[in-house]
Parts: C-alpha cells; structure tokens; sequence
C-alpha cells in the first residue's frame, strides 16, 4: 500500500505570531521542492491566522494543537472546530499526552473531539502512547488497545478516511530516548493489525500510522525505511525550519 508520508510539527507553546511566520514562510521556501511528502505544521492558536496567510500558496498544511467538542456555547477560552477551519486549518491533533496529562483528557473525550474534527471535515490526528510506569509494566498494547477502541468508539471506517494515528510514547516525548526504529515497527504493526480488527484491512492498510518522541534529522531515515511507518509528529526538532526540513527531506539523506 502506497501511503504518503505525513511529516508534521507540533509547536506546543512556543512561538509568538510573527516568530511563527517568520519561521514558517522559511520552511515554506526551504520545501518548495518537496512532492512526495505531506507537510503539516501546528503553530499556537494565535498565530494560525496569521500563519496561514504566508503559506496558503505553499505545499504545508495548517495543523491546530488541540480543539473542543462542542460547536457554540459558554465554554471560555476553547476553540471550536469551525473557527479553526476559518482559519485555514485543515489536521487537528487530538489527544496528545501533554493535555492528557495536563489537562485531564481521557479516551471519552478524545472520542468526542475527533467526532467535532470529523463533523467539520478537519483531519484528526490522533495521539497514543503509553507511559514509562506502563512501559515497565509490559502494559503497552494494553493501554494502546485501551486508547484505540475507546477514542474511535462508534465510528464507521468510511468516516476515518483522513484519520492519521500518532504513536508518541510518553517516556520518549521531549526526553531523546527515541523507541528504537524496530520497537515503532513492532508497535505499528500492532495498530494497523487493531484498526484492522476494529474496522477491516481496507482502513487499516490505508490509514497513516506516524511516530512522535525525540524525532531527529539523524534518527528519521532509519525510522521511515520501516513499512509501517508513514512519518513523523516531529516537537522540539521541528521549531527552526533549518533542522526541520532535514527531517522533511529525510529520503534525500540516504
């Protein structure tokens, strides 16, 4: 199955608007000549707009930190999945462990989120990955298992299309103890066997499976030759668009 890889930037709370355009019309010259790769970049929620206007002309996608589930209402200082699609949003990550351990998300509300990025034609990019407290357990296909069922619960596969899944071990998130690149295969290999068992083989052969945690220009390579790696949920790497777009043009570092 010939999947297009997904590299994608995560700028947490990094960033002001004009750092971020600054750094994103950069990235967007640097990859010009990149055809055969998806970008996404995930700049704060002030910057989207501002953002968007710089690279609506270029081959990256706008991605959005995080969304809320309901569409109107008394919720102060959430963000609705139609107000980012005004901004030029097309990805949405939902459930990233830092707002699962920041702020309490659970599977339930993940399910929630990604039915709202679904609704609005937004592409979801769902995170899941066990802690180190779990790792030690031999818990991880427990709580992935845990993570899938109930963060998909209630969904046709017809309605997943743009679903991309993002493998992000907790232990290995800003720490650089990067999974080795045939722990990501074993544990990809894994979720596209659930989502298949979930949903069928057509879903599972078409769906996106990325890996996130300590992501380097000098770890990439040697992650995407793996079969079921589709690409990378890039951090900390991902800010200066010098060192991003190694990663991006990761098949031209061989």
């Amino acid at each position: 199955m010939n999947r297009i890889p997904l590299i994608a930037g995560n700028w947490k709370m990094f960033k002001t608007g004009s750092q971020s355009v600054e750094t994103a019309l950069s990235l967007a010259e640097l990859s010009c000549d990149v055809k055969d790769i998806d970008i996404m970049i995930a700049p704060p929620f002030p910057a989207l707009a501002l953002v968007n206007e710089k690279i609506r002309a270029s081959r990256i996608h706008l991605g959005a930190q995080n969304l809320f589930y309901e569409k109107a209402g008394a919720y102060t200082g959430e963000v609705s999945a139609e107000m980012l699609k005004e901004t030029g949003v097309s990805y949405v990550i939902i459930g990233h462990s830092e707002r699962r351990q920041y702020f309490g998300e659970t599977n339930e509300s993940v399910c929630r989120k990604i039915r709202a990025a679904v609704d609005s034609a937004l592409a979801p990019v769902m995170c899941i990955g066990e802690t180190e407290d779990e790792k030690k357990e031999e818990k991880t296909f427990y709580v992935l298992d845990k993570q899938i069922e109930n963060g998909l619960k209630g969904f046709r596969s017809d309605e997943l299309s743009d679903l991309v899944i993002a493998y992000e071990p907790v232990w290995a998130i800003g720490t650089g103890n990067s999974a080795t690149p045939d722990q990501v295969q074993q544990v990809h290999r894994y979720i596209r066997t659930k989502i298949q068992k979930f949903f069928n083989r057509k879903f599972a052969e078409e769906t996106r499976i990325i890996y996130g945690g300590s992501v380097k220009p000098d770890n990439i390579s040697e992650l995407m030759a793996h079969d079921d790696v589709d690409g990378a949920l890039v951090g900390g790497a991902s800010l200066d668009a010098d060192n991003f777009i190694k990663i991006i043009k990761y098949n031209r570092m061989k």
